[in-house]
């Protein structure tokens, strides 16, 4: 049954005050945070940074973010905690817009930031948006809503501010209910090219009969690619190819090269673009069929080609009106998108030289984690009586997904044993583990870049062996991402704590503490935090002496810095404040130290973990081998000897596959002939 808007607006807004508690943030806080992490999850915005402040004289800001692209986004909310569903207006809308461009132009023309605190938030900002006024190419004013939009709102014209284009952009409370309950969990684009470019495109279609799906191939002017990422950044991106953009950088030098020396060969030169789209309008015209309309285009190979068109023209003034594009477009049903586009996403991007395979949800490392996570119980809390999981969400929306269909007493039921504030995604994991493993600049990137950090360390780290990743991995990470929350909340509670910069303080804290043990060849007792489900008032306190030394280091960047979330992102930051270390662990108490584990006793108890979890392998492929019928064994060697593709190893042992149950392959055989199958895939060869 579809969810209303007033019904969403509830479930949202007691969303929002769990975060709040769990957090104890201020409702504002968590209201924004959760709304900016849907944005940032969909490729709307690339990060977030909350920062509250008003003025008596008509302004406001709530958060910003300064992205990749020049352009900087900047958030105003609408909150008052309603209790009851409102209409937005259009004077509340052109009022909250005013504030946040008065902001913004106080900054750029008013020096504002010397009437602000210089350790506040709002200083930092507004001395950047100062500094920076001559490379920010564009400003995008988002107003965030807990209120429904009336519908005498239909559009929202650009303007521009000090010379600087602006856009203005409306997610109230319907939007954000149409982007969770869409089967994609995003907003799709929807391109008009009549309106936007003039005219269409020009396409060969390039499928055959009613049964195949609809494909297209087209030659891409430049100009268009770069201007629609001009206009959409990486929303044009399919998520896996966003994150792996992150990590390898957005302009691909010899492409640059070509578009600046050779443009006459860039269609030779150049691979192409692969994209999907739900639906595309097409019409006949004299000069052939043009594509006039597409709906919810993801790039899923071809990432940098796009960045770089865009990043080329933008920066060195390059001129793409002799440049062309081949794009191979797939037309894929909505029902089917889910599962399909990650998929032509993942072939499409094997040739690169990074394992793209360890952006993808699908990759055997999440769906291990999952697997852990649907498995394993958790300890119940103290004063409470039932055990409960703590839920992986490896796909967007896999939360919500999951009790999609259940009855409301099953959802019940499941949200008792999968309580909200236990989800965690895959850019939660990453900032878990990473900030553990000393990498507190990479959490200060944003999400999607940490991530995307954290994904090619463990993709390596995978094929290495595989044994590593098992359910004590799980449960460290787990406790781990109990320890973060907790920072999270006495960071709040602090009386020094001036309600800026937290995620950094907690980042930094964790590394500092991680550290600590390090140096005196000790660890944390993870097992025991995982058993109490929660953190001792020994690591409260120790984290309290770390967080308040954190803070009074980072909000005092080395000269030329104004901004203090900018100094969290520089090696500098965390060479600095490792300096402090020493005198920090002289505040430490007995008992913290009483309480530490050796570094011994934690590598036998991984050591032990990693040789079940190899023994957990050996079974698993055991299991696939014996569920495959001899008979289908028989045809997968006929294939495979066909083309000479078998090693002497591989055909003694498929030797024995062809006999079962009379003969069962050993574990160690079983391996090796898993990895056979996925050798025959790769070589295109049909495979049950």
């Amino acid at each position: 049954m579809e969810t209303s808007a007033a019904e969403f607006f509830h479930d949202f807004r007691q969303e929002t005050l769990a975060g709040a508690e769990a957090s104890s943030s201020f409702q504002l806080a968590a209201f924004m945070e959760a709304v900016a992490t849907e944005l940032v999850e969909t490729g709307f915005v690339e990060g977030f940074e909350f920062c509250h402040y008003r003025a008596q004289r008509g302004m406001r800001v709530d958060g910003y973010w300064f992205n990749d692209e020049g352009a900087l986004d900047l958030f105003v909310a609408d909150f008052d905690s309603r209790s009851e569903l409102a209409t937005l207006t259009r004077t509340d809308v052109d009022a909250a817009f005013k504030r946040l461009a008065s902001f913004f132009e106080a900054s750029v023309a008013k020096n504002l930031s010397k009437d602000l605190e210089i350790t506040s938030p709002e200083y930092g900002l507004s001395r950047q948006i100062a500094d920076r006024k001559g490379s920010i190419r564009q400003v995008n004013f988002i107003l965030v809503s807990e209120r429904a939009i009336s519908d005498r709102i239909q559009s929202l014209s650009d303007g521009e501010i000090q010379g600087i284009p602006t856009t203005y952009h409306i997610w109230d409370i319907s939007r954000l209910q149409r982007q969770r309950s869409s089967r994609s969990h995003k907003e799709p684009l929807d391109l008009d090219f009549i309106s936007m470019f003039g005219s269409g495109i020009p396409c060969l279609p390039a499928h055959l009969g009613s049964d195949t799906y609809q494909s297209y191939l087209i030659v891409m002017p430049a100009e268009i690619i770069s201007g629609l990422y001009e206009k959409f950044g990486a929303r044009l991106l399919e998520q896996n190819v966003r994150t792996f953009l992150q990590a390898r950088g957005k302009v691909n030098q010899g492409i640059r090269t070509t578009i600046l020396t050779e443009p006459g060969m860039f269609f030779a030169y150049n691979n192409g673009i692969t994209a999907t789209a739900q639906s595309v309008e097409v019409e006949e015209t004299g000069s052939g069929l043009k594509i006039t309309r597409i709906l919810d285009l993801q790039i899923v190979n071809g990432g940098q080609t796009t960045a770089s068109l865009f990043h080329t023209r933008r920066k060195d003034k390059a001129n793409l009106a002799n440049i062309f594009v081949q794009m191979k477009l797939s037309v894929i049903d909505s029902d089917e998108s889910e599962n399909v586009v990650p998929r032509i996403s993942e072939y499409a991007n094997t040739q690169n030289r990074v394992n793209a395979a360890d952006f993808f949800s699908n990759h055997p490392f999440h769906v291990r984690m999952e697997e852990f996570s649907r498995r394993l119980w958790a300890p119940a809390q103290q004063g409470a009586q039932r055990e409960t999981k703590w839920f992986y969400e490896r796909a967007r929306g896999q939360y919500a997904d999951a009790q999609s269909k259940l009855t409301v007493g099953e959802q019940k039921r499941f949200k008792a044993e999968n309580p909200k504030p236990q989800m965690f995604t895959k850019t939660d994991l990453a900032k878990f583990e990473n900030t553990w493993d000393e990498h507190p600049k990479w959490v200060n990137l944003g999400a999607q870049k940490n991530f995307a950090k954290y994904a090619h360390r463990i993709g390596k780290e995978w094929e290495k062996g595989s044994d590593g990743f098992n359910e004590f991995y799980f449960r460290r990470a787990i406790a781990r991402g109990i320890i973060f929350r907790a920072a999270e909340k006495l960071v709040s509670s602090q009386a020094w704590y001036n309600g800026g910069y937290r995620a950094n303080i907690v980042a930094y804290s964790l590394a500092v503490l991680s550290e600590i043990t390090k140096r005196h060849k000790t660890s944390l007792d993870f097992q025991r935090v995982w058993n109490a489900q929660g953190i001792n008032n020994t690591l409260e306190q120790a984290l309290t002496v770390i967080a308040k030394a954190v803070n009074d280091d980072i909000t005092k960047p080395t000269q030329g810095i104004s901004n203090i979330s900018e100094w969290c992102k520089k090696d500098a930051c965390w060479t600095r404040i490792q300096a402090e270390i020493p005198a920090i662990e002289a505040a430490l108490s007995d008992e913290f130290w009483d309480e530490l584990v050796s570094a011994d006793e934690a590598a036998t108890e991984a050591k032990s973990a990693k040789k079940i979890q190899k023994i957990d392998n050996g079974i698993d492929a055991q299991r696939k081998v014996i569920s495959i019928p001899a008979s289908e064994w028989q045809k997968i060697q006929e294939l495979l000897a066909t083309r000479r593709l078998l090693t002497p190893k591989e055909q003694g042992i498929l030797n024995i596959a062809v006999q079962m149950p009379s003969k069962i392959p050993t574990e160690k055989q079983c391996a090796v002939l898993l990895e056979t199958i996925e050798k025959a895939r790769a070589e295109g060869i049909p495979i049950p």
